[in-house]
């Protein structure tokens, strides 16, 4: 499955079944939280990556979100493929 949505910026950015199953390899802590995953492209702060500029990184802060964290980071790859966007999670992980 594929779910996109669209960050603040008007971007649409989407998240494959294969790239929430890295996510849950690498931080099983996240396996109740593809919803704020999801939210935290729709409505995180954005920073780009300075070395690589097709890397940006959406941070947001959730209040009671787990014991043990707070916030979720998630790693957005911005390209462009057939003459249209391509934009794509490419992981995510507790902050």
């Amino acid at each position: 499955m594929r779910e996109e949505v669209q960050d603040r910026f008007g971007n649409a950015i989407y998240m494959t079944d294969e790239r929430w199953e890295h996510i849950l390899e690498n931080h099983p802590e996240l396996e109740e939280f593809r919803d704020e995953v999801l939210s935290t492209v729709r409505a995180g702060a954005r920073v780009q990556d300075p070395f690589y500029l097709e890397t940006f990184y959406y941070r947001k802060k959730f209040v009671a979100l787990h014991e043990d964290f707070d916030t979720i980071e998630v790693v957005v790859i911005f390209r462009w493929q057939f003459n249209a966007p391509n934009n794509f999670v490419m992981t995510a992980y507790p902050a």
